[in-house]
């Protein structure tokens, strides 16, 4: 099977099964400032594991785009990637949920229903109560029931438990791994299979989740008010066991795009995952989401550069990934792409060499400093990231503490000093946060009275301390307009006029003006804050209740955020 017709093979099987397919969200989370992106399938659905209900119902199905950068140097073994994509499916309420659960997982994988995966290539493990000894064997003797040699399944104390952070839904799991290995492998004991494991000889390709009970602050607190089964498996991992492929590199979603890089998984891996950051709206910046990508365009320039593979060859490239995933998600144009990859490549090609150099002077004695770090980021745009492997490859410790102590002396780019936000995120939902995320639904809104319809979000973060609007515009803003578009927002402030959530259809969201970026990744029911006739946007909230709530606002300072985007900086009193 080609990976379109594993992508078909899936949505087949799940919706014979009675789910509802839903689309995939965006890699850049709308309206969230607690992560900077999507990073797992389920991350969009946890409202619903919750018990909030869901306009499909209670079985549904995607496949879902992530991204996760905590683990670059990982990238381009046999699984690690940094964009990759989650098939998942999700029971949300019911009875005999792990029978369910065990039951759909088995055969999407080893049935003629799926993908008829070679059961004796499979092992299985299940969740061990670390304090109880207790065992899941409810799990583990569904598992028997349909096939899988008892031999073959495995408990664990440590690793078969889920979890979405120190608050919101958990539980046991089930997970299924599968030999990738040419080699005779012998797995006897748990030891057996965690040594196979650790090798590589084996990968999981699928993980059933029973999300049961619910954290806060990190402890369980009770058990949730619906029991649900949260399934997640790597696409390219499913793709790398039904092709027979030894890693997911040799799959065909990178084949031709290996061949263009002259075989460099790294380059590979990083340009895929820029074309499609750059299709969500991603643009580089020092920032957040564009400082990843930023950083990620720049560290593929610094191994095309050891690999002699130029400018041109990259965007070429750029170009297989657009054609790899055409008809499957909404993409930028070739022109877009080349436009925004090749501009940052000829930034850092200017200084690259220049700045390899003077990393070389520096290291001369064997060390690195945080203010040498800080030079080769200010002068020559070395993400603190690509200082710090190269400081790595020569055996050289860095101090990532005294790096940013630099950063925070020089405040005009104190805001560059993302190097621990993509590896987590900012605060969560607390009360002034919230005042603050409805604040930019106003914000917006006279961003459009004031300068026009062309006024578009492209991003926000939000903290307990300040909120930072990202937005379409040219030109400078100037301070009287600036003045205008403040006392525009406390006007309806003070008018403490209702926030409404309403569900309606895609089209009627759209023909009745709600603002948001109507295309596919939105199912057919969508949910619309609207704020009297001040705005109605498509958002999954949390809001005030009226905007009298929110407070004194005040634009602290407006800029370029990049090109063709200006950024407004307010804080509420």
């Amino acid at each position: 099977m080609t990976h379109k017709e594993i992508r078909e093979k899936y949505f087949e099987f799940i919706t014979s099964k009675g789910f509802e397919i839903i689309p995939s969200a965006p890699l850049v989370p709308e309206n969230d400032p607690s992560v900077l992106f999507t990073t797992a399938g389920v991350q969009p659905l946890v409202p619903y594991l919750m018990g909030e209900k869901h306009v499909k119902g209670n079985k549904i199905a995607d496949i879902q785009k992530c991204t996760r950068t905590v683990d670059l140097e990982e990238v381009g073994d046999t699984t690690h990637l940094s964009f990759f994509e989650m098939i998942g499916y999700w029971y949300l309420g019911g009875e005999n949920l792990k029978q369910k659960g065990v039951e759909t997982t088995f055969e999407m994988f080893f049935t003629d229903k799926g993908f008829n995966l070679d059961i004796n290539k499979a092992y299985v493990t299940c969740y061990e109560n670390p304090e109880t000894g207790e065992k899941d064997t409810e799990s583990s003797n569904k598992w028997k029931e349909l096939g899988i040699d008892e031999n073959r399944i495995f408990y664990t104390t440590d690793s078969n438990w889920w979890e979405t952070g120190q608050n919101g839904p958990c539980g046991p799991d089930t997970e299924v791994f599968y030999t990738i290995s040419d080699d005779e492998i012998s797995i006897s004991s748990l030891d057996d299979f965690k040594k196979a494991d650790k090798e590589g000889k084996i990968v999981e390709i699928g993980n059933t989740v029973f999300m049961l009970f619910e954290k806060k602050a990190g402890e369980i607190v009770g058990s949730l008010s619906q029991q649900n089964v949260d399934f997640g498996g790597g696409f390219e991992r499913l793709a790398m066991a039904v092709q027979n492929k030894r890693n997911v590199y040799e799959t065909d979603l990178f084949s031709t795009l290996l061949e263009k890089v002259s075989g460099n998984r790294i380059i590979a891996d990083h340009i895929r995952t820029s074309v499609m950051m750059i299709s969500d709206g991603v643009t580089p910046s020092n920032t957040d989401q564009g400082y990843v990508l930023r950083r990620l365009i720049r560290r593929t320039l610094r191994f095309a550069k050891e690999s002699n593979i130029s400018k041109t060859i990259l965007i070429e490239a750029a170009f297989e990934v657009l054609t790899n995933y055409e008809g499957t998600y909404k993409l930028s144009t070739k022109k877009e792409v080349e436009e925004i990859l090749g501009d940052e490549i000829d930034k850092f090609e200017k200084t690259l060499e220049k700045g390899l150099k003077e990393f070389e002077k520096m290291s001369k004695n064997g060390t690195i400093s945080g203010r040498d770090a800080f030079i080769l980021f200010t002068t020559h745009g070395f993400p603190f990231e690509i200082t710090k492997e190269l400081a790595d490859e020569k055996g050289i410790s860095i101090s990532e503490e005294d790096f940013t102590k630099e950063l925070e002396e020089h405040k005009k780019l104190s805001q560059t000093s993302s190097a621990g936000k993509f590896k987590g995120g900012l605060a969560g939902n607390s009360d002034i946060e919230i005042k603050y995320h409805t604040a930019t639904h106003l914000l917006n809104a006279a961003l459009r009275k004031e300068l026009g319809d062309h006024i578009s979000q492209k991003g926000s973060n939000i903290n307990t301390e300040r909120m930072r609007f990202d937005f379409t515009h040219d030109e400078k803003i100037e301070k009287d307009v600036l003045e205008k578009i403040e006392a525009q927002v406390n006007e309806w402030i003070s008018q403490a006029v209702p926030v409404e959530k309403i569900e309606m259809t895609y089209q009627k969201a759209k023909d009745m003006g709600a603002i948001g970026v109507f295309d596919d990744k939105y199912g057919d029911v969508v949910s619309v804050y609207k704020i009297g006739k001040i705005s109605s946007e498509l958002c999954g909230g949390p809001h005030v209740k009226s905007t009298g709530e929110i407070g004194k606002f005040t634009i602290k300072k407006e800029e370029s955020s990049s090109k063709g985007v200006r950024r407004i900086k307010a804080v509420i009193e």
